[in-house]
């Protein structure tokens, strides 16, 4: 294995299980001796969201100044510190266990922002020749950790007490530090010299696609067991099948040879497999097809994001870091827009409806994607390219 592929997919995992921590506390958070309220627990998230977006765009300034090694130790200090914060909370309760949570989804996401540039761009510079599948298997990892890490939080809070997941993952996060760190390619540009215009259109995909994927994601529990008055396992399953569908996919397509399955062709049907679930999904009224429509939609969102982000690392190889740490704000001002959005949005349109309009969203993201792959953009045809 190449020096350094071990730390960047195991940073994946612990950010993975890192990210979903809050959202799997949110029946603890809920309760006495926290208390939090929906608007309080609501807005935990905002500090995540900021700090992801502003670490994610200063990722190649970070760069341009203390190298790959850099921002990736930034990003993993950051995380360990943001479940430090999360350990004490388990102590306290009330507003200071509310204070200590605002500050440590303030810490997660600038550590998601640097850490997601940094391994994004590492994986590309590794497997050069298959960079595609590398950031698609990458990804995969995340999403797994996703899926696992709230299973995990509760057979620690049945056993020894739930900080003891987060309390794991922040020693883990230091010891990922004695691991070798991938060696840093080409000098790249950071700062304002870094930004291109070109840079723009594979940030739009990945902001549309985010949008798409926050709409199903956020709002499947909403829709399966609210909408449909299916029982909250049912909502709760569906969740699990579209994460666990677009893990699924990540894994399958990133160890599929090129040769014989095309990465623009994949490219340009995920954008049409999205539009499908939107059109189908408010047809379903039992919960088997819903479960069945969910899992397919988390399959058709699998690759979007993570081919976006090698097409967009291939075409701006001196700005990486730069381009990595854009997607990663797109994708979290995406997921806002989805997942917050729609919420506001339901005053004036039933969910159904809202889901119907947004198989519109197959226009410009089948565009994009079009643009984004033209040939000269082929990001890596080696074994796994």
């Amino acid at each position: 294995m190449k020096r350094g592929a071990t730390a960047v997919y195991t940073a994946g995992f612990l950010q993975g299980a890192a990210f979903v921590l809050v959202p799997a506390l949110g029946h603890i958070l809920h309760q006495a001796p926290y208390a939090f309220g929906s608007s309080a627990y609501g807005f935990l998230y905002f500090p995540e969201i900021i700090g992801a977006i502003l670490s994610a765009l200063a990722a190649g300034s970070i760069h341009s100044r203390l190298g790959g090694s850099g921002v990736f130790r930034l990003g993993a200090l950051s995380n360990a510190a943001a479940m430090f914060l999360l350990v004490a909370a388990a102590f306290t309760g009330g507003n200071p266990a509310y204070g200590l949570i605002l500050a440590e989804t303030l810490l997660l996401g600038i550590g998601f922002g640097l850490t997601n540039a940094a391994i994004n761009r590492s994986a590309s510079l590794l497997f050069a020749g298959a960079a595609a599948a590398a950031v698609t298997i990458l990804n995969a990892v995340i999403g797994g950790a996703t899926a696992i890490s709230p299973l995990i939080l509760e057979g620690f809070r049945s056993g020894i007490g739930w900080a003891g997941w987060p309390a794991l993952l922040a020693f883990a996060w230091l010891a990922l530090l004695l691991l070798p760190i991938a060696a840093d390619g080409p000098a790249e540009l950071g700062g304002l010299r870094a930004w291109r215009g070109s840079m723009l259109p594979f940030a739009g995909a990945v902001l549309i696609y985010a949008i798409c994927e926050g709409s199903f994601g956020s709002w499947a529990n909403i829709l399966v067991s609210v909408n449909r008055g299916l029982p909250a396992a049912s909502g709760a399953l569906a969740l699990a099948l579209f994460w666990g569908g677009m893990t699924a996919a990540r894994f399958a397509l990133g160890f599929i040879p090129n040769r014989l399955l095309h990465r623009r062709i994949v490219y340009l049907l995920a954008p049409l497999g999205m539009a499908a679930c939107f059109l189908l999904i408010p047809q379903l009224i039992t919960a088997g097809a819903l479960l069945m429509a969910f899992t397919a939609a988390g399959v058709a969102c699998g690759i979007y994001y993570p081919y976006s982000m090698a097409y967009g690392i291939a075409a701006h190889p001196q700005e990486g870091t730069q381009m990595a740490g854009l997607l990663v704000g797109a994708l979290m001002v995406g997921e806002g827009i989805g997942s917050f959005g729609l919420g506001p949005l339901q005053d004036m349109l039933r969910l159904g409806h809202i889901y119907t309009l947004s198989a519109l969203w197959v226009i410009p993201l089948f565009w994009l994607a079009w643009r984004n792959s033209r040939p000269a953009r082929t990001p890596g045809t080696g074994a796994h390219g």
